[in-house]
């Protein structure tokens, strides 16, 4: 079998890593020259959304996917028309846009920060006048790692807010009172069925993630998988979705969704009895779905910008290196780090081990 995969980033070299043990083969579209994903399979260099790639993938794989969401929906909407395509280009659409997915979450009764949809510098007077401030200021589409948006925390924030961020729809969102953020990883496969991976606590720094922890239990797992379950079963979705949260003293706020595989959850390649990525492919081959288990204490801590020196990370216990084969440039993911231990506690002092070696440039 062969899947095609639209984008040929490090989520497609994962995932062609955990495809091959399952013999299964991958194409990637992609319109660079050298994506780091084309050592794993073969690579067809073009736009997204040119016909004859197009043409070429349908008529090469027996199925379709995507690796990042910046992919245009009406790409895997043609692609769809020839071979199964999952997830489905709707879900694709709604994830892409801020607006549509703060919808979505509403209208299946999920709760949400404080929001106002933005298409002028007046709807950013007045949604400020009425929400308050701080709030936050998003692109609709596109953006990630905390770019394409702007924190307003006083007056002085908000006149010529909209033009900054390039007078493109936008979305403002409240500021709340939350503990920490978490995220639940989800798949679907294609007979409905949906397993969850334990929640997973998030540490960001300057808007990037910095290190994920998957929990033994945490007490709202079972919210954060119902409120996977409903986005997922709403938008027929086939295949991996990360659901990331505020976790505040109510209950949990949904803040997005991403229609793939997340970097939240690259622990589970090493600490769950199946990887996000193989239950990825499962899912989009038509397969059985792998149990989502954690199997041990563990944490992934991502490689910013700049490596650290290896052989002194796989000199600490319980350490796993992942190379993406990308250039190293401020600000870019270019690996991670899983670090395995015993217990709770082990865990920790490791965790700490491998953040001093640690030399992110977070740009």
């Amino acid at each position: 079998m062969r899947i095609g995969i639209v984008g040929g980033g490090q989520l497609g070299r994962m995932l062609a890593q955990a495809g091959a043990p399952l013999d299964i083969r991958f194409t990637f579209l992609d319109p660079g020259s050298e994506p780091c994903a084309a050592a794993h399979g073969e690579h067809l260099q073009a736009d997204w959304q040119d016909p004859e790639a197009l043409n070429t993938l349908t008529a090469t794989c027996d199925a379709i996917t995507f690796e990042f969401e910046n992919v245009p929906a009406e790409a895997v909407e043609r692609l769809a028309e020839q071979r199964p395509a999952f997830p489905p280009a709707s879900a694709l659409a709604t994830a892409r846009d801020r607006w549509l997915e703060k919808s979505l979450f509403r209208a299946l009764d999920i709760d949400v920060p404080p929001i106002a949809r933005i298409d002028s510098q007046t709807d950013i007077d007045t949604a400020v006048s009425e929400i308050g401030l701080p709030v936050v200021i998003k692109t609709r589409t596109m953006g990630y790692d905390g770019k394409g948006q702007k924190v307003l925390r006083g007056p002085e924030d908000v006149a010529g807010t909209f033009d900054e961020l390039g007078g493109v729809p936008l979305i403002l969102e409240g500021f709340i009172d939350f503990d920490h953020e978490i995220s639940v990883i989800a798949v679907r496969g294609r007979d409905g069925e949906i397993r969850h991976w334990p929640v997973v606590r998030n540490e960001h720094r300057q808007g990037i993630l910095h290190c994920s922890v998957p929990q033994a239990s945490h007490p709202l797992q079972a919210q954060a998988e119902d409120y996977a379950s409903r986005v997922m079963n709403e938008l027929d979705y086939v295949g991996v979705m990360a659901f990331e949260f505020f976790v505040t003293a109510a209950g949990l706020l949904a803040n997005e969704i991403a229609p793939r595989v997340h970097n939240s959850g690259h622990w589970s390649i090493e600490g769950a009895v199946t990887s996000q990525f193989e239950n990825h492919v499962r899912a989009i081959a038509g397969l059985p779905l792998g149990e989502t288990d954690r199997l041990a204490p563990c944490a992934m801590l991502n490689v910013i910008g700049a490596f650290p020196a290896r052989d002194a990370v796989l000199a600490l216990p319980g350490t796993r290196w992942h190379d993406y084969g990308k250039a190293p440039r401020p600000g870019r993911k270019i690996g991670h780090i899983t670090v395995l231990a015993s217990d709770d506690e082990t865990l920790k002092t490791r965790i700490a081990a491998v953040e001093a070696l640690l030399v992110n440039d977070l740009g």
